[in-house]
């Protein structure tokens, strides 16, 4: 790398006037831009108002050594990265050794060559440069990378979304004919039956004695149970194509088909759809659920994603409920946080989460279960519905042994198109 003197800032700090005087002509005649403080309270001021290049330091000065000046300048973010060069008439080892440990790069002891301390600033000048062009790469590849991943992010969403789409709309198209012929023909039916069970009635109290074979036969039918039987059957059968009507039509909420992208929407609509899809998973883990839903007014959001959003989290609530040391137990809570927002607050009495965990929670493809049982991308595709779509917040409350707390937050207004 090639270093042109002129674009070289360099500070030296030492309280001997002359000292100043004769390396910062050395060093301008060379070509740098050289800048003088004769103490340690004026190095720093001179550093953190306009950080240079490269500092020159002297150790024994009044009020404030160079050990602690250094050290002050290690903390700041705006001077911690500056390299600083000890000029020192200490010569001894463990001066040279405190030097380094107090955050300098290179010692020169007193007196000194001057082309000594022209190679050591290019060497120095020449490992900070390359250093920022590192750091710049570096940063250059962690937000390319974090745009590569959020892309890939939005590719699945997408992806699922357009699929849930198609299989909503599959299912009621294949599901919602035959049901409503089912249940178009589930009431007439069950008058057809009634009207045939009330001649068999009067029959049998117009012929109480009938012929010994129709006699065998109803013994061995069992009349009586066929009867209270098939009124069972009928219940039975309605209650199912009543179930089935009910799950289509939360899909559909669900999923929100054949409306705009973003619209207003009532939230806890969505929130019952989403249960009614969990029912059985509830169900069969035995969890009890406790619903608090304050007024809200109607939302305007992406209501099929946000739905994709509450059933990833009540989803991950069940996983942790199946760890929890007493009863299981998720609690849904709806509020207006301030004028603006509404938040929706999911929480179980799982195994929480732990400080580590939650601080790569929303990372795409960082997981807590086991493998095979999750991706890794359900939060990070919650995440960026939420606060990307949504402007919105999306953050976990948790302590080990607590439970875990999900909050959303998004605006009740949309500010222009979200």
């Amino acid at each position: 790398m090639n270093i042109h003197a002129q674009e070289i800032d360099i500070l030296i700090v030492d309280d001997t006037p002359e000292n100043l005087r004769v390396l910062s002509v050395m060093l301008a005649e060379r070509g740098y831009n050289v800048r003088k403080a004769l103490n340690g309270k004026m190095a720093l001021l001179a550093a953190q108002t306009l950080p240079p290049d490269l500092i020159l330091l002297d150790i024994n000065m009044p009020d404030m050594t160079g050990y602690e000046v250094c050290q002050r300048l290690k903390q700041e973010e705006v001077t911690g990265t500056i390299p600083i060069i000890f000029l020192s008439a200490l010569d001894q080892l463990q001066d040279k050794v405190k030097a380094l440990q107090s955050g300098g790069v290179d010692y020169i002891t007193k007196p000194f060559q001057f082309e000594e301390v022209n190679a050591r600033i290019q060497t120095q000048i020449t490992l900070y440069r390359l250093q920022k062009d590192l750091t710049a790469r570096n940063n250059e590849l962690s937000n390319a990378l974090q745009e590569l991943r959020k892309a890939q992010i939005r590719l699945i969403q997408q992806e699922r979304m357009a699929g849930i789409g198609q299989l909503v709309a599959g299912l009621s198209h294949e599901i919602n004919n035959p049901i409503s012929f089912i249940a178009g023909n589930l009431k007439p039916a069950q008058e057809y039956i009634k009207d045939l069970l009330q001649l068999i009635q009067l029959y049998r109290q117009e012929y109480p004695h009938p012929s010994p074979a129709i006699q065998a036969a109803i013994s061995e039918l069992d009349v009586d149970f066929l009867v209270n039987d098939l009124y069972k059957l009928l219940g039975s059968m309605q209650t199912g194509v009543d179930r089935i009507h009910t799950l289509m039509l939360a899909l559909r909420i669900f999923a929100r088909l054949d409306e705009s992208d973003i619209k207003a929407v009532d939230i806890h609509e969505g929130i019952e759809s989403t249960l009614v899809l969990l029912e059985n998973r509830l169900r069969y883990n035995n969890i009890q659920l406790v619903k608090h839903y304050n007024s809200l007014p109607l939302v305007t959001c992406y209501a099929s994603q946000l739905n994709q959003v509450i059933l990833h989290l009540l989803n991950n609530a069940i996983d942790a409920c199946n760890q929890a040391k007493t009863e299981p137990r998720i609690w849904i809570e709806t509020t207006q946080a301030t004028a603006d927002t509404i938040q929706i607050r999911i929480r179980d009495n799982g195994p929480g989460i732990s400080e580590e965990a939650k601080s790569h929670l929303f990372e795409p493809f960082y997981t807590t279960k086991p493998v095979g049982q999750g991706q890794g991308l359900g939060l990070a595709i919650s995440h960026e519905v939420v606060v990307e779509k949504h402007k919105g917040r999306l953050w976990c409350q948790s302590l080990p042994e607590t439970g875990a707390e999900f909050i959303i937050e998004i605006p009740i207004l949309a500010v222009g198109r979200l």
